[in-house]
């Protein structure tokens, strides 16, 4: 932290997409600077590009070396690209993908070195920054590695909505094999976790989504529930983690019975996001829970049909920054609670 300020890294995302545009009109917000100090991880001439494009004349950067030196009052932005870097609106391109990669490199650099508190991702484009060093099907599977964690949990979070899934970026012919009773009790015990110490919900409540149409109808249109999906239930209320379930994923969100949870966690990709984004694409963040380190994104990609026509919304970018700097302050309020829980006594029958 500098001056009990959260310092916030952002790697710029795709130089082609939306990116820069969110990030330059989320940071035009002045209440922004109240609680955090915002250092973009791009180039000031790539920056500069999009702000002439989008005809934002009121709007700078701060250049800085890296987030040790930045002004607590400024949007600074640290240099990580060639000054002849092309951009080229609209386009996916080679070398888009990787600035992509190199701006995030060293991004979390930076945040592992503690230089910032924590970090919020542009949206990249999956497709043209995968490279030699970038094996990865996104975002969340490349942080897991960096943090050092065995696993991680992708979680879509709005204002009364919050989805994790179990199979993340994977084929579709992929998830009945990927769906076990240990996979479901992995992801279920990272969500647990982080909805008491970064959310504080002291007991939550948990939905789990079945696999097959009608939670598979007493096995009539799929056994994963009888034979993995209930039986990880189980297991998991013995763990003291109150879950419910498996629902139907339909007529779960159909009914308006997701209100009743403080979370939801879904067996695929799309079993949860499409219902997430058809209730809260605007607003809604991507939450990397189950590390060590924060990281947020908007919960929108690189919307390349919308670059430099000054369209985009930054709502969701704004809403990812808030969102992880709130966590940064739970998860310390969190530590300093359980630094020194009160002690358990046993009281005897004579006392």
């Amino acid at each position: 932290m500098i001056q009990d300020k959260i310092v916030v890294g952002i790697s710029q995302g795709d130089i082609n997409g939306i990116s820069y545009e969110i990030i330059i009109k989320a940071l035009m917000d002045p209440r922004i600077y109240d609680f955090c100090v915002p250092v973009v991880y791009g180039s000031a001439k790539v920056a500069a590009y999009h702000r002439k494009a989008l005809n934002i004349a009121n709007f700078s950067f701060n250049n800085v070396r890296n987030a040790d030196e930045a002004n607590v009052k400024r949007a600074n932005i640290v240099n990580c690209l060639d000054d002849n870097i092309r951009v080229e609106l609209g386009k996916s391109t080679q070398i888009a993908g990787e600035a992509s990669f190199l701006s995030l490199q060293i991004a979390v650099k930076e945040l592992k070195e503690k230089k910032l508190d924590v970090l919020v991702t542009g949206p990249i484009n999956k497709d043209n920054i995968q490279s030699e060093k970038f094996k990865f099907p996104g975002h969340t599977e490349y942080l897991t590695k960096e943090a050092g964690a065995d696993d991680s949990l992708m979680l879509m979070i709005s204002e009364n909505l919050k989805i994790g899934v179990v199979t993340g970026h994977i084929p579709i012919s992929q998830v009945p094999q990927a769906i076990t009773v240990d996979a479901i009790l992995k992801k279920l015990r990272i969500l647990n976790k982080s909805l008491i110490q970064d959310f504080r919900i002291r007991k939550p409540k948990i939905a789990l989504l079945g696999l097959n149409p009608h939670a598979g109808d007493n096995s009539l249109l799929g056994r994963e529930e009888v034979d993995i999906i209930i039986p990880a239930i189980e297991i998991a209320k013995s763990e003291n983690i109150m879950v419910f379930g498996p629902y139907p994923a339909d007529g779960f969100f159909g009914s308006d019975s997701f209100k009743k949870f403080d979370a939801i966690l879904a067996m695929y990709h799309d079993q949860g996001l499409v219902p997430f984004k058809a209730l809260a694409f605007g607003t809604g963040v991507n939450y990397t829970a189950g590390l060590n380190i924060i990281r947020t994104s908007p919960g929108h990609g690189t919307a390349f049909e919308l670059a430099g026509l000054n369209q985009a919304s930054e709502d969701s970018f704004r809403n990812a920054i808030y969102l992880a700097c709130d966590i940064f302050r739970n998860r310390k309020e969190y530590l300093e609670i359980s630094k020194n829980p009160l002690q358990h006594h046993e009281i005897s029958e004579n006392e």
